[in-house]
């Protein structure tokens, strides 16, 4: 064996060493995908009309907030749908400086009206209105795919579900506990941190006496625990509306053991978070900040210096498990609208174990059938045509198992498909050899011209089959994902098995014979 081949034949051996490796034990290294494994799939409706609703609130806030610090004093602002709202009461003397104000905060979100007695609409774009309904959706699936992963699910599948803009697909392999699944991944826990105005009080009489029963357009009445976390009643907390900290300013939060033995979350704030917080503490010393949770006031701690630190935490009556779900909702941050389950099946593991011995045996076959075919019209060349395919599908087998790519129904099926691929591309290479030898040349002569000629046709067609699979894997979902992911792969192993594998195999066979006329080569 000359040192050109021996080289070749060690890269084999390498590559399929490693593969072998990559994918060993399979039930430890290879993922199964949903329809194998089992499990859960959802199909959410996120409601858009939620963020919309949001949008205009906040933008009521927004304004509001604008005009306090401007000095101007108008009567009421209110949302009258999901995208209006209106300001009445506008004193003459300070339209135009309402009208600049409102121009210089929302002017490019709302179009303004202006009408009788002072008073002016503001209706939200056509345009901004289905790019809040998008950025929605795409939130909400970014924020359910941290959660899942959070969960430890592996291989999960998070998108868009057919043609509904609104619509998400979510598949869960090996997911048991589905209630608790489908609790996490609908949570819409919205962490704020507001400053008490007063409060806690029995009832909302009592809160807004020294207010004359009326609640001030720039705060809220939520519920909440008492100060004494033995308090087991219900209590009244008059709070401002626009929160000074939002589950936004978090970095990251974990579970944690407070100093009575209790679970609660340990929350960290970014930079952004931290001054914010260090401002507020500052300008607000001996007052109440409610730490509320999804508008319940879960403790009201009293500010009794500047906090600069990062770390702040909630306590209450959660169990270890609550404050582990809690601590990952707030971690992958708050979904920007209410979801709808619209449908829900379960895959039982039986049937993907019966459709794992069925895709293996459809395998086998399809490889045992190849493979006496190949024999009977090529001869022996037919088992290096075997031997090559059996190398291929065990590379892929690695690469799929390397990168973590998750193994489906579908790319079982792709599996089936490279043989067929390799087979097509042997076929091409026996064929442009069996014309070289007709041409009288020897046999190494053939195999050389062969290969070299059947090379770019080779590589053309599988490049064009990669387009293809990578567009299948960019806009396809669940199952087209899963045959897209095999097939790229195979693809790319097809290429080195028939074109470098294939050739080392004619050349060793050919080097333990002298060289020769072209009967010495079985084709």
């Amino acid at each position: 064996m000359n040192k050109n081949l021996r080289w070749k034949v060690i890269v084999i051996l390498a590559a399929v060493g490693l593969a072998i490796f990559a994918f060993t034990p399979p039930q430890q290294k290879v993922k199964l995908g949903l329809d194998l494994k089992g499990g859960v799939e959802l199909i959410l409706q996120v409601q858009t009309d939620d963020a919309l609703r949001l949008e205009t609130d906040t933008s009521v806030e927004q304004l509001r907030e604008a005009l306090k610090t401007a000095g101007i004093t108008v009567g009421t602002l209110r949302s009258t749908s999901l995208t209006e709202f209106v300001a009445e009461g506008v004193p003459q003397a300070s339209d135009a400086q309402f009208r600049q104000v409102a121009q210089d905060n929302l002017g490019l979100a709302y179009d303004r009206e202006a009408g009788a007695g002072g008073t002016h609409t503001f209706r939200m774009k056509p345009n901004i209105a289905v790019q809040r309904r998008s950025e929605a959706v795409t939130q909400a699936i970014q924020t359910i795919d941290r959660r899942v992963n959070e969960l430890g699910v592996s291989e999960p599948v998070v998108a868009p579900s057919g043609t509904a803009q609104d619509r998400i697909l979510v598949q869960l392999p090996g997911v048991t506990d589905i209630a608790r699944a489908k609790n996490i991944i609908g949570s819409r826990t919205l962490l704020e941190i507001k400053l008490v105005e007063a409060g806690p009080a029995s009832d909302e009489a009592t809160l807004l006496a020294p207010y004359g029963g009326k609640l001030p357009p720039d705060m809220q009445v939520l519920k909440g625990a008492g100060v004494d976390r033995t308090d087991t009643g219900t209590y009244y907390y008059l709070v401002n509306r626009v929160a000074a900290i939002t589950g936004r300013d978090l970095r990251n939060a974990r579970t944690m053991v407070d100093e009575i033995g209790q679970p609660g979350v340990l929350f960290t704030l970014n930079n952004e978070g931290v001054s914010k917080f260090t401002r507020v503490t500052g300008d607000n010393v001996g007052r109440q900040l409610a730490i509320v949770l999804d508008d319940f006031v879960r403790s009201a701690p009293s500010i009794r210096e500047r906090i600069s630190r990062a770390d702040a935490n909630i306590t209450g009556s959660f169990s270890q498990q609550e404050a582990a779900d809690l601590a990952l909702v707030l971690r992958s941050g708050a979904l920007p609208a209410s979801l709808t389950y619209l449908a829900e099946s379960t895959v039982g593991p039986t049937l993907g174990e019966e459709s794992i011995r069925a895709g293996i045996l459809a395998s086998l076959t399809g490889l045992a059938l190849v493979t006496l075919f190949m024999l009977v019209y090529y001869r022996l060349a037919g088992f290096n045509a075997f031997l090559a395919i059996t190398i291929n599908l065990i590379i892929l087998l690695g690469f799929m198992a390397y990168l973590g790519a998750a193994m489906t129904l579908p790319g079982i099926a792709g599996f089936i498909l490279t043989i067929g691929m390799g087979v097509d591309s042997n076929v091409l290479i026996f064929e442009r050899i069996r014309e070289e030898l007709a041409l009288k040349k020897g046999a190494r002569q053939a195999i050389a011209a062969g290969f070299d000629r059947v090379f770019v046709t080779i590589v053309d067609t599988h490049v064009a089959s990669l387009i293809a699979a990578a567009f299948l894997f960019q806009f396809g979902t669940g199952p087209i994902r899963g045959f897209a992911t095999t097939l790229f792969f195979g693809l790319i192993t097809n290429v080195f098995t028939a074109v470098f594998v294939s050739r080392t195999l004619f050349e060793l066979t050919l080097s333990r014979k002298p060289a020769g006329s072209a009967q010495q080569l079985s084709i």
